[in-house]
């Protein structure tokens, strides 16, 4: 027998047909709650949603940064920002009283350790710099999420996390100089294009093996990362030469060791270390002495899957005002991490964006809370 099969008919675009599709696609996948909303009604087998515009506008809302304007999409790609004829046939959205703002760059995770790439998109992060996986992680693909993979930490024999959390491939142990070289131009072949070396937790590389590694880094245009929680491990990362720390420093900092990351970065991975007022410090003497903050949740070691409220909160509680938080979210890691298509919506970038229901300038937090987010032209949410 035939499979029985049911008609689909195509919702119009607009808020009010998304929130009937949204409401099928509930009640259809109630036992998915993970399953993304789409623009159609489930009604039976055979029957699929409708394709999503490919070439629609925005219109109504207001652009972060640039005021009340409609935002035109095309395969993907902004086209049109501003106050402009729409052209005969193209679909709208009515997003009126809604912000538009970039999706937002997360600077540390590990994917491998919890895989929720899916979440993370769904919760408005267009691309994350995973910073410690098994090298098989690197020929994942994570669609929609951009991700910019170290693979395993390079590390010294039994260094961290080799006796931890890591022990299952997410530390690759050297000794020599020329071992870490070997390291860096191995996990560069199998697609990562971000060295990372623990300076923390355990025996580490000598100078000789550090500096090599970091060399080869710089030669094949990778930044390098180091885990260092200390002054001390701080002052040595940047006197060798490592662009980021992966996480702002728990320990006290001086004004040196804070004065050594000028022109460099620091992920702020605020509330994985419980927010502390001596981090939260070391933050802000970084950003006043002139590193870039990059915000980061070291997810997996977090849980919150997306734009983490908590995060947004403590960095501004270590003296960042909303536009800083917002830079840190996207142009600032976009810029750093090569991540050109992303990080500002004006023309010729990608369409990944949030539509929020309050100005992320005076309440940074509502970035956790939009009302759609789409990536490269689709809304995922």
């Amino acid at each position: 027998m035939l499979p029985f099969l049911l008609a689909c008919a195509p919702l119009a675009a607009g808020p009010a047909s998304r929130a009937a599709a949204d409401t099928a696609a509930d009640t259809a996948d109630t036992a998915h709650p993970d399953i993304p909303a789409f623009t159609g009604i489930h009604l039976g087998i055979g029957c699929a949603p409708p394709p999503a515009p490919t070439h629609f506008v925005l219109t109504g809302g207001t652009v972060v940064g640039v005021g009340r304007a409609d935002l035109e999409v095309q395969n993907g790609i902004i086209v049109t920002v501003g106050t402009f004829a729409i052209p005969d046939g193209v679909a709208t959205i009515d997003v009126t009283g809604a912000w538009l703002a970039p999706a937002a760059i997360d600077s540390h995770v590990h994917l491998a350790y919890l895989p929720e790439g899916d979440a993370l998109a769904r919760g408005g992060v267009a691309a994350a710099v995973d910073l410690a996986a098994p090298p098989s992680f690197l020929a994942e693909d994570h669609a929609p999420l951009r991700v910019v993979a170290a693979g395993p930490m390079i590390t010294a024999v039994s260094g961290y996390p080799t006796e931890g959390w890591g022990r299952d491939g997410y530390g690759l142990e050297v000794t020599t100089a020329a071992e870490a070289t070997a390291a860096v131009d191995t996990l560069h072949a199998l697609g990562a294009r971000v060295v990372k070396l623990p300076l923390a937790g355990g025996p580490t590389l000598d100078d000789s093996a550090f500096s090599a590694a970091i060399d080869r880094a710089h030669a094949l245009g990778e930044p390098v990362v180091s885990h260092a929680l200390g002054d001390t491990e701080a002052a040595r990362a940047a006197a060798l030469g490592v662009d980021v720390l992966a996480h702002t420093p728990t320990e006290a900092l001086s004004a040196e060791g804070a004065a050594a990351w000028s022109g460099r970065a620091v992920i702020s991975t605020l509330g994985a270390f419980g927010g502390r007022a001596t981090t939260l410090a070391n933050l802000a003497a970084l950003r006043d002495a002139g590193a870039t903050v990059l915000y980061g949740t070291d997810f997996g070691n977090t849980r919150t899957a997306g734009i983490d409220a908590r995060e947004v909160a403590l960095l501004v509680d270590a003296g960042l005002t909303p536009t800083e938080v917002l830079t840190s979210m996207t142009s600032a890691p976009a810029a750093f991490w090569g991540l050109d298509m992303l990080g500002a919506l004006t023309t010729g970038k990608a369409a990944s964006l949030l539509v929020l229901p309050a100005d992320p300038l005076v309440d940074p937090t509502i970035l956790s809370e939009p009302n759609a987010v789409y990536l490269d032209g689709v809304r995922i949410d």
